[in-house]
C-alpha cells in the first residue's frame, strides 16, 4: 500500500501562484511514477500532469503547459506542482496519484493509488 497526503491547496487571485505538495508512505516511492489529476465541480477528472520515477521525464496537460511544474525529491518521499499564472478555470480539487512503473502515465486508470485531494480556489 501506499498512503498519499497532499496539501498546499487554498484561495488565490488570478494570476497568482500555489504549491501543492504530495507525500508518500508506505512502499518504495521510487517504484511509482506520479501524478496530479484535478476535478472541478459537475466535470470529469482532468489529468494535469505525470513525472517519471527519478523526475528526468514529464509530461503535461495541454491547460496548464508553460504554467505548471512538476517536480519530485525522492529522498523526502514527495512531489510538487508549482502552479503559477493561475486562472479562475483551474480551480478544482487537485489529487496525487501513483502508479507501479517507470514510465509515464496519463489516464487516471494506472494509477493504483491516490491521496484525498486539496481544494484550489483561483478568484477572478
Amino acid at each position: 500500500q501506499v498512503q498519499l497526503v497532499e496539501s498546499g491547496g487554498g484561495l488565490v487571485q488570478a494570476g497568482g501562484s500555489l504549491r501543492l505538495s504530495c507525500a508518500a508512505s508506505g512502499r518504495t516511492f521510487t517504484n511509482y511514477a506520479m501524478g496530479w489529476f484535478r476535478q472541478a465541480p459537475g466535470k470529469e477528472r482532468e489529468f494535469v500532469t505525470t513525472i517519471n520515477w527519478n523526475g528526468g521525464s514529464t509530461y503535461y496537460g495541454g491547460s496548464v503547459t508553460g504554467r505548471f511544474t512538476v517536480s519530485r525529491d525522492n529522498a523526502k518521499n514527495t512531489v510538487y506542482l508549482q502552479m503559477n499564472s493561475l486562472k479562475p478555470e483551474d480551480t478544482a480539487v487537485y489529487y496525487c496519484a501513483a502508479a507501479d512503473g517507470t514510465g509515464l502515465y496519463i489516464t487516471s486508470t494506472d494509477y493504483e493509488y491516490w491521496g484525498q485531494g486539496t481544494q484550489v480556489t483561483v478568484s477572478s
